[in-house]
Formats: structure tokens, sequence, C-alpha cells
């Protein structure tokens, strides 16, 4: 039986695209591949280019300003905070493609990267603390056990010219296009989401998303995202449990670390 657990975990992991968070939650030391300027080359996804009504005024943050901004483990009550992701972990947004041009913006989400094309990007992952197994269970159970934990990677990424209402009103779109499912390419693997569902969104931004993506792991496995925008800065959470992954059963996304990241961008 662990051996088919195994199995899915890795399976669900690739049509998420955060097997990186198995990895880059794990050890500071690697390098780190997150703070960076980016000029993502969004072509399905149409954010950036043209801002949507209610334009922000305000200047984009820079790197050095979003890092500043960005989430360090003394802001987190629980988990481990990394703020070093590994290079060959952080996804690019050009590695992501979508059989369905409207589906993009999910598409990335679900990859851990951005929508539109951003001034600036800083990238930070956090992990759960691991749940200790029941007295008598059984091997595979207890294998279970430290998996069923959420895992998450935290993207902030600041746009000029209105970039971040664009980027919201491009993943809005997304999600009543592609309700029903949508295809995609991740780094050449391609991926299967069954179903998409808006869910209750965290309050104090100026905008916010929250939904669960159903997807095809040789069973129904949920996965949840969170998108929240402040100000010129848009927050993609994206966050897995490879225990629910496995089995298919429901798991609570971290809001913690939706409203650790809210009150720190004020």
């Amino acid at each position: 039986m662990r051996t088919t657990v195994v199995r899915r975990i890795a399976l669900t992991a690739s049509v998420a695209a955060l097997a990186l968070l198995g990895t880059a939650c794990g050890d500071s030391s690697d390098d780190a591949g997150g703070d960076k300027a980016a000029g993502g080359g969004d072509k399905a996804g149409g954010g950036g280019d043209k801002a949507g009504e209610g334009k922000t005024a305000a200047k984009a943050l820079t790197a050095a300003e979003l890092a500043k901004a960005a989430l360090v483990q003394a802001d987190v009550k629980s988990g481990t905070l990394n703020e070093k992701v590994p290079a060959k972990d952080d996804i690019a947004q050009d590695k992501v493609t979508s059989e369905n041009a409207a589906c993009a913006p999910l598409a990335y989400l679900q990859s851990a990267t951005y929508v539109g094309k951003p001034a600036a990007v800083v990238k930070r992952t956090w992990k759960g603390d691991a749940q200790k197994p029941a007295a008598g269970a059984s091997d595979e159970e207890q294998f279970l056990a430290t998996l069923d934990l959420e895992q998450a990677v935290i993207t902030l990424a600041s746009y000029e010219d209105g970039g971040a209402e664009q980027a919201m009103k491009d993943l809005n779109a997304s999600v009543e296009k592609c309700a029903a499912g949508f295809s995609y390419t991740v780094t050449g693997t391609k991926n299967d989401a069954l179903k998409v569902t808006k869910t209750a969104a965290p309050e104090g931004a100026d905008e916010a998303l929250a939904l669960t993506v159903t997807v095809d792991a040789g069973l129904k496995a949920p996965m949840k995202a969170v998108v929240v925008r402040k100000g010129t800065t848009v927050v993609y959470v994206p966050a897995v449990n490879f225990a629910s992954a496995s089995t298919g059963k429901d798991y609570d996304f971290p809001t913690e670390i939706v409203d650790a990241q809210l009150a720190k961008l004020g």
C-alpha cells in the first residue's frame, strides 16, 4: 500500500507542478531563486499590458521592497518559513502552457508562478507542522500522518500601470471560463484539472480570490489557492496537502499564512 501512496503523491505533485514543495520547504541552505525582477512572457493570460478600471496610481514595489514585505519565520505562528527557493524548483512562467488560452492564468497559479508581467517577484515557501499518528496506527497510516500537513508557495508580484488589477481580472475570468476543467503543461508534463470552484475569500485585501481545483491524480484530489491584491502587489498562495493528494480527502487551506502576509503588506 505504501508504494501506491508514494506513486499517487508523486503524480499529484507533478499535476500541480508543486513538487518543489517537498524540497523547497526543507533545508534553507539551498541557493535562492525567488527574489528577482521579472518580465514574464505571459502570452495567453493577457495580464499587465492593459489595466482595467480603477487602475492603481502607486508605483510598483521594487524587488528589495518586496523582499522586505515578504514573510519571514518570525511572522508566522506555526510551521517552517523558507526564504530561499532553489532555482531548479522555481517554475518560470514560460515553462507553463495551457491548451485553452483562457485558462492560462489558472495554469500559472497551479504551477506556483504568477500572472501577467510583474515588475518584480519574490517567493517564499511554507511547510506546516506534521501530525502525530494515532496509537496503534498501521505502517501506511503512520506514513500518511507524516504527509498530513499543508505546504505552500507564496509569490509576491508587484506591477506597474494597473497590472495588479489586470492580473486579478484575468484570474477571475479564467475561473469563470474554465470551471469545468482544463489541461495544461508544466516543464513538458501534461496535467488535467477536472473542476474549479470558488470558495470563501479572505478579508483585508483590496481584492481577493479563493478556489479549489480538483485534479486528476489517479483519483480526484483537491488543491487549494488564495490570491490577494494590496495596491500594486498581488500575492499568489497555492497550497497542497500530500496526504490529501494520496487519498482524495479534503483539507483546510492555511489561512494564517495569507492573514500574516496581508498584515505585513499593511
